[in-house]
């Protein structure tokens, strides 16, 4: 019964966290992010929705907004180019893609300035720009322990993959 419980729960939270962002998964601009490898083996699309889904799951359950935070982080990453090519950004990775990501994010949609600061800040403390509201810093968490599963390469594992919409094999 207990793991009867448990997937009601993640079907729950799939269909909530997919009627968040279905709109902006359906968009070429975030489609097109599965042309690039973002962590080794994994693709700007995937790492990007992986971090939507864990930033919705941790503000829902901090009673922060989840909605903005699923779809900022699904557009956290949303730089556009190669990252290996250097002559796609002016510097370091590292602070380029906020800025390329909050632009490309802007052209999709009209950001509020908390939504922009959402993106701009999600590198920090690495960047300079500083997370100003709690969703924030639950796409900064989601950004940074996600990047940390894929590059140890947890999400290969089916048990990770069926726990995120989306990255769920069909």
């Amino acid at each position: 019964m207990e793991k009867k419980a448990a997937i009601a729960s993640q079907i729950i939270n799939h269909r909530e966290f997919l009627s968040c962002v279905e709109d902006l998964l359906a968009t070429p601009q975030v489609q097109s992010m599965r042309q690039w490898i973002h962590h080794p083996g994994v693709t700007c699309f995937e790492h990007s929705v992986f971090v939507s889904y864990i930033a919705f799951r941790l503000a829902r359950r901090w009673g922060k907004d989840y909605r903005m935070a699923a779809r900022m982080g699904l557009l956290h990453d949303l730089y556009l180019y190669d990252p290996a090519d250097r002559s796609a950004h002016p510097g370091n990775q590292c602070f380029d893609h906020p800025v390329a990501a909050c632009r490309n994010a802007e052209a999709l949609m009209e950001l509020s300035d908390k939504e922009r600061n959402i993106i701009l800040s999600h590198m920090w403390p690495l960047a300079t720009t500083m997370p100003h509201s709690a969703e924030a810093v639950v796409v900064g968490l989601a950004d940074k322990f996600c990047a940390t599963v894929e590059v140890v390469q947890l999400t290969r594992l089916p048990s990770i993959r069926r726990k995120v919409p989306v990255l769920s094999p069909v």
